[in-house]
């Protein structure tokens, strides 16, 4: 057997079960691995379901251009249609998407502008009004709007609703999933609820985001608002595809919370998938309380782990943001393991043979140059002998006339890979200041024995 196309094989995506990461839970946790689709994510289904209803209302004409503002993975679903059905995309997007996202709609072919992301829904800057503006400028174009495109949640009650009511036997007493645009939710939901209304539906929102206020008090809240990093979920307005009464209860996940349970999942139950179900998994967690033995929970697993390579998957972007210890050696751990002393420097316009007696003084191999209290250089014992080989009477010379570039500076957190790398040939030591501002000068030796103490 073989398909006709690509797009024939969305859909039809495994439950499997999780283990380690829900092993506090007393329910049976199932993935709806949405992974399984050719794009990699759950949008795949509304991406195709959209642009056939617009095909069908005539909206959407051939050669046409599809516009949309996508975080990504809508935009990857419909551009891979697109290729098939013959149409042109060009996608808006916010700054705080993974580059991996943006470098992906690129690759089929799709042109991408990336918008700031702080910056209100109606600002025309922001991503949503530059691409209702290029729908107004490029002839033959449609904006498929996911947000308030009822396809999106039509596509999940048609297809992802009754996939999981037969895959569990209509056994599910809980869904559970992150909500951006409401159309997996939304739709998936009210199937399920039509089957059997006591399953509950819970979303996963994020602060930041208006969704949990707005649903516990029906204030829209703008004061709730504000940047965040978590991809794929939450909103700062109120999409139509978003149905409330559908939705029994929403749960706030913290960016750091969200970002620590990607790699969890990946690490503990081997499925790379992204951040929004790295909260939906946190979020899950805050509420296992509520959860007892014999229940059966749905969780979707929205999209792929390497749409996210370079942000929770980096550990140095993890540190950067302070959601992950660095536990390696760093420039202020390799001082305080290190005896402190004072650091001997030179002026510029002091004499060569002073620089000589004061290197033989002190037994050390290397001086930083100053001159008006700045570190403008470094002398070191190989400088001072090519001078001296290439002019004999070099004793003589000033400081400032064989010294060569300053020792490279860091500062307290950097890590001990760094400052390695910054050691050469060229560069036998790197300056920091301690936390008093004083100059201090890290060499080899000082690595080799902070890293045996």
């Amino acid at each position: 057997m073989w398909y006709n196309n690509i797009l024939e094989t969305i859909g039809n995506t495994p439950l499997v079960k999780l283990n380690k990461v829900t092993s506090d839970v007393k329910a049976t946790v199932l993935a709806k691995i949405e992974t399984r689709n050719p794009g990699n994510s759950i949008k795949d289904r509304m991406a195709l379901k959209m642009i056939e209803d617009a095909e069908e209302s005539g909206f959407l004409k051939p050669g046409g251009t599809i516009i949309e503002g996508t975080s990504g993975n809508t935009g990857m679903g419909l551009a891979m249609a697109a290729i098939i059905k013959g149409y042109k995309c060009i996608f808006t997007t916010t700054d705080k998407q993974s580059k991996e996202k943006v470098d992906a709609l690129r690759a089929f072919g799709a042109e991408v502008i990336v918008c700031p992301t702080n910056v209100e829904p109606e600002d025309p800057r922001s991503y949503y009004s530059v691409s209702s503006r290029l729908q107004k400028e490029v002839p033959n174009s449609w904006k498929a709007n996911q947000y308030d495109n009822l396809s999106n949640s039509k596509a999940n009650y048609e297809q992802t609703g009754p996939e999981i009511w037969e895959q569990t036997e209509g056994k599910i007493t809980h869904l559970v999933v992150g909500v951006g645009t409401g159309g997996t939710i939304s739709g998936a939901g009210r199937y399920l609820k039509e089957r059997n209304p006591d399953i509950k539906i819970w979303g996963i929102d994020t602060y930041g985001s208006v969704f949990k206020k707005y649903k516990e008090t029906g204030e829209f809240d703008k004061d709730e608002i504000y940047p965040y990093i978590t991809e794929g979920i939450g909103e700062d307005f109120l999409p139509e595809n978003v149905d409330f009464s559908v939705i029994d209860h929403f749960e706030k996940v913290t960016d750091k919370d969200a970002a620590l349970m990607t790699r969890e999942i990946t690490r503990k139950e081997g499925i790379f998938a992204g951040n929004s179900t790295g909260a939906a998994i946190a979020g899950l967690l805050q509420m296992k309380d509520h959860l007892k033995a014999g229940d059966l929970v749905v969780v979707i697993v929205h999209d792929h782990g390497t749409r996210y390579l370079g942000k929770m998957f980096n550990d140095d972007w993890l540190k950067e943001r302070g959601f992950m210890k660095d536990e390696k050696l760093t420039a202020g751990s390799i001082l305080d393991s290190k005896e402190s002393q004072e650091i001997v420097t030179i002026d510029a316009g002091q004499s060569v043979l002073e620089a000589i007696n004061t290197i033989k003084m002190l037994n050390i191999s290397q001086l930083p140059v100053t001159q008006h209290d700045m570190v403008v250089g470094k002398v070191t014992e190989t400088d001072i002998l090519n001078a001296l080989l290439e002019y004999p009477s070099a004793k003589s010379f000033k400081v400032l006339d064989v010294m060569t570039k300053p020792f490279p500076f860091v500062d307290l957190n950097t890590s001990i890979d760094k400052i390695s790398s910054l050691i050469n040939k060229e560069n036998t030591a790197v300056l920091v200041e301690d936390k008093t501002g004083k100059l201090e000068i890290i060499t080899q030796f000082d690595i080799i024995s902070a890293m045996s103490a």
